[in-house]
């Protein structure tokens, strides 16, 4: 079986991406090699290398779901979570300001 990468540039692409592990690193890395950008993701998730992008919500911060909120507010305020659960049909907006005031 023919191997896509030799042993030098998997390093190469091991060190070059811990330097700095974006996004352009990759594309970078696709053009120096000749290989696609999914090629090199393929190969440094493989080596267990590769960092997924973490998403983050238009106001900057990290998405957190209604279930999360509430289970927060319950450990908060020290009550039975099952008691709660009915918050979560509340709008984020308002569990995020109530879990402010508990906290």
């Amino acid at each position: 079986m023919a191997t896509n990468y030799t042993n030098e540039q998997v390093a190469y692409m091991i060190d070059k991406y811990n330097e700095s592990p974006t996004r352009d690193t990759v594309q970078s890395l696709a053009v120096e090699l000749g290989k696609s950008t999914k090629s090199i993701i393929g190969k440094l998730s493989r080596e267990g290398v590769y960092q997924k992008a973490q998403y983050v919500s238009k106001t900057g911060e990290f998405p957190i779901t209604k279930k999360e909120l509430v289970v927060k507010i319950s450990d908060a305020i020290d009550g039975e979570l099952e008691r709660l659960e009915g918050l979560e049909k509340s709008p984020k907006k308002e569990l995020k300001y109530l879990l402010t005031l508990v906290e």
